[in-house]
């Protein structure tokens, strides 16, 4: 791509610029706003009779590591399989999660942990920062190789703002259930990242389309980011559930409703693919929807038997989605859907809140006992019948829905700012735009047969040592991929 020297020396400096004004303008705001909260503070814990066991680190943090791994590692490695955008897709993964969990700290710092003039951080501000990081990752996904980074960070100081506002009107005023984010992490972010791909539509992406593409080595690295979303999956649902039955039985119904999207998802893609064979696709993305779908309610009384179920009927949906609906998406309406999130987190993700709230409209004293309280405390209190909850549940599904439309509208009109930089129509999800090649190909495509099956060893060493040292098989991963 020939590019003229004026518009190189912008692109130059838009990026450094942007990072700079971006860390400056959020590190001043720490200073002023952010303090420790009293489980981190040294002066405020020890001010007590406190065992150091009791300290919410130990409880918290095995789950926040899960959730870190997720955002970092399993985000960054499902988008490779773009043949030519691996760079892209983990770097600038890494690039959009570091700047919005800073961001996001502040954003929910103010409107769920502002006391006395300052926002209080701990291991719960972590958990949650990670959530939003997510939800803007999930609309990186629709829009991946089609924006530049200036663009992706202006997305991700708009959305994490709405996603603050969402998450409040939903939880704070609404106090609707959604400990996995069934709506405002994945209806959120996808619908959000859908509109912002309808109004940056490109007619003319034919010209890269032999592009988008993936080869044998780019699916396979794809899967990685797929194997450590699914293990992790119930520590993500998990992470924000209160501690004891709640956290047990959402981690439970996630495991089981994970199990019976991957067996949907292997069901129909051989139903519907050529001569009954597998696609790599619908195995990387539609497995995982069974953990989309429980979000919302998997900390309720699912029941063992309703998240198989779920499960189920989530990958099927998603594994539908993306043979069927993702043509039409494009065709009709003009929505280029790089990734499917519409499929993987769209769908499951309304699926999911209709599940919750069907299951909050059944919570009776005689189910819950005395966990009502912790479940459902509006309804153990007597301040709202199950009926009301239910819709409750239903509307805080269409105030997401209205603030992801909307913002991803407005997102969409702040990203075709002529001055901000993207890649013209015949280079898009090309790494070499925005990476330096080095003298090597940009993917797996130049790899020698040898070094492939040399690191796949390792990578089948690493993942068996998981259960058994998930820092040290972390590092071993890392010295491969690294």
């Amino acid at each position: 791509m020939a590019w003229s020297p004026r518009h190189s020396a912008g692109r130059r400096l838009q990026l450094p610029l942007l990072c700079l004004l971006l860390q400056g303008a959020t590190a001043i705001l720490f200073a002023v706003f952010v303090r420790y909260n009293r489980e981190t503070d040294a002066a405020l814990w020890h001010w007590g009779n406190h065992s150091n066991a009791d300290n919410e680190f130990y409880f918290r943090y095995p789950s926040f590591q899960d959730v870190h791994a997720m955002i970092f590692v399993g985000f960054g490695f499902l988008m490779v399989f773009l043949q030519r955008y691996g760079f892209g897709s983990v770097g600038f993964t890494f690039l959009l999660a570091a700047f919005a969990l800073q961001w996001s700290t502040l954003i929910q710092g103010f409107f769920h942990s502002f006391r006395g003039g300052y926002i209080l951080v701990g291991m719960e501000s972590m958990i949650n920062a990670d959530f939003c990081a997510g939800a803007v990752l999930i609309s990186f996904g629709a829009v991946l190789g089609k924006t530049g980074p200036v663009q992706l960070l202006l997305m991700a100081l708009l959305e994490v703002v709405l996603f603050g506002l969402n998450e409040f009107v939903l939880l704070s005023l609404l106090e609707v259930k959604d400990a996995g984010g069934s709506m405002t992490i994945h209806t959120f972010g996808a619908y959000f990242g859908l509109i912002l791909s309808r109004v940056l539509y490109r007619p003319q992406l034919e010209k890269s389309k032999h592009r988008q593409g993936s080869v044998y080595h780019s699916d396979l690295f794809a899967m990685i980011g797929t194997i450590f979303l699914w293990i992790f999956w119930p520590s993500f649902n998990s992470a924000p559930t209160a501690l004891g039955d709640g956290q047990h039985r959402t981690a439970l119904n996630t495991y089981y409703s994970l199990t019976a999207s991957t067996l949907s998802t292997f069901a129909l893609s051989a139903l519907v693919g050529g001569d009954g064979r597998l696609d790599m696709v619908h195995v990387q993305n539609a497995a995982l929807a069974g953990g989309v779908v429980v979000g919302t309610s998997a900390e309720m009384m699912l029941t063992p038997f309703g998240a198989l179920a779920a499960g189920f009927l989530a990958g099927a949906i998603s594994t539908l989605g993306y043979k069927f609906v993702t043509p039409i998406l494009e065709s009709k309406l003009k929505v280029q859907d790089t990734c499917g999130v519409h499929n993987l987190h769209g769908m499951p993700g309304v699926l999911g809140a209709l599940l919750g709230g069907l299951v909050a409209g059944l919570a009776t004293r005689e189910a819950y006992g005395d966990g009502l309280e912790s479940v459902f405390p509006l309804i153990a209190e007597g301040q709202r019948s199950a009926t009301s909850q239910a819709m409750h549940q239903l509307f805080g599904l269409f105030v997401t829905l209205t603030f992801a439309s909307v913002g991803g509208g407005l997102g969409g009109l702040l990203l075709r700012l002529p001055i901000l930089d993207s890649p013209p129509d015949s280079q898009c999800y090309e790494d070499q735009i925005y990476w330096e090649a080095q003298g090597r190909q940009l993917m797996p495509l130049g790899w020698s047969p040898e070094r492939l099956a040399q690191t796949l060893s390792a990578l089948k060493v690493a993942l068996s040592l998981f259960s058994l040292d998930f820092q040290g098989s972390l590092g071993l991963f890392w010295m491969v991929f690294g």
